[in-house]
């Protein structure tokens, strides 16, 4: 499950195109910094020839994007394990993922919706940062609908290596003591429950693999970092928004991200990756006990 530990007002929150892979890395070429790449108007270049003064931008904007969101929520996250550690073992707390925000239930509506809404605020901010004359940033990332099939069948296949294993994982850490009871959802029950619990599903997937994979991986490039140092940066900053639900739940995420940095690198197509984990997180928030999860 991927839903990211939240902030303050919440409880529980690069551009690579597809070419051959390298022999060394089965990376693609463009991705493994082969050499610089002259922009169509020859402005620039893509990944090279940034000066000291532009990297250094290019860090304070990475910092400020992440400030606003995963890294934000890393930050809590981590405040958040402390807390229970100190508190008891860690098998004995509890990660609620989707809480009642009122009592009274157009309010929680209200609250429910503002909070997805809010939530991908980042989201836009990061396709304004991809954004170039010309060209569409969903297209540079791949979140488009031009492979419906071949992204379909990624998907799901990416959903059996990732949803299978995390039902596992998280009873391996349940019974090894390192996991909380994870509590998919606490809602009342509503007409409009179940399609707020989907569309909190889709936010945490449109949220993560954007800037994990669309926006860091790319950005972390442009500054210096080889295609799989960025790769494992991004699957680290995964794991730890993730360590409010204990040390389990950390690595099964730390795992996913190195699986779909590498994806993401080798086609260039972000969509699978948000079908994948939309998909897992929409089983786990409306199937949650009947999956194992906590009821």
């Amino acid at each position: 499950m991927t839903e990211s530990v939240p902030t303050s007002a919440a409880n529980d929150a690069g551009s690579p195109a597809p070419a051959q892979p390298s022999p060394s890395a089965g990376l693609p070429a463009a991705a493994a910094g082969t050499g610089p790449q002259a922009k169509a108007d020859g402005s620039g270049v893509e990944h090279q020839g940034w000066g000291v003064k532009s990297r250094r931008r290019l860090i304070s904007e990475v910092l400020l994007v992440l400030g606003l969101s995963l890294g934000q929520s890393a930050v809590y996250s981590v405040v958040s394990l402390l807390d229970k550690m100190s508190r008891a073992p860690i098998s004995q707390g509890t990660s609620t993922l989707n809480v009642v925000r009122n009592n009274r239930e157009f309010f929680d509506f209200t609250y429910q919706i503002l909070d997805i809404f809010f939530a991908l605020v980042p989201v836009m901010l990061v396709l304004y940062l991809l954004a170039e004359p010309g060209k569409s940033a969903f297209a540079r990332i791949g979140l488009d609908i031009r492979h419906p099939f071949r992204d379909g069948l990624g998907a799901l296949g990416l959903l059996v290596v990732i949803g299978v294993p995390s039902l596992g994982l998280y009873a391996a850490g349940r019974a090894m003591g390192i996991t909380t009871e994870i509590i998919p959802s606490a809602l009342n029950q509503y007409w409009w429950t179940v399609p707020v619990l989907v569309l909190s599903a889709i936010r945490a997937g449109v949220l993560e693999e954007v800037i994990l994979n669309g926006y860091l991986l790319g950005r972390l490039e442009k500054i210096g970092l080889g295609p799989w140092a960025a790769i494992l940066l991004s699957a680290l900053l995964r794991g730890s928004y993730h360590l409010y639900q204990g040390f389990g739940p950390f690595v099964g995420n730390f795992a996913m991200g190195l699986l779909f940095g590498w994806v993401y690198k080798k086609y260039g197509r972000l969509a699978p990756l948000v079908a994948a984990h939309a998909l897992v997180d929409i089983a786990a928030f409306t199937l949650g006990p009947a999956l194992g999860f906590g009821g």
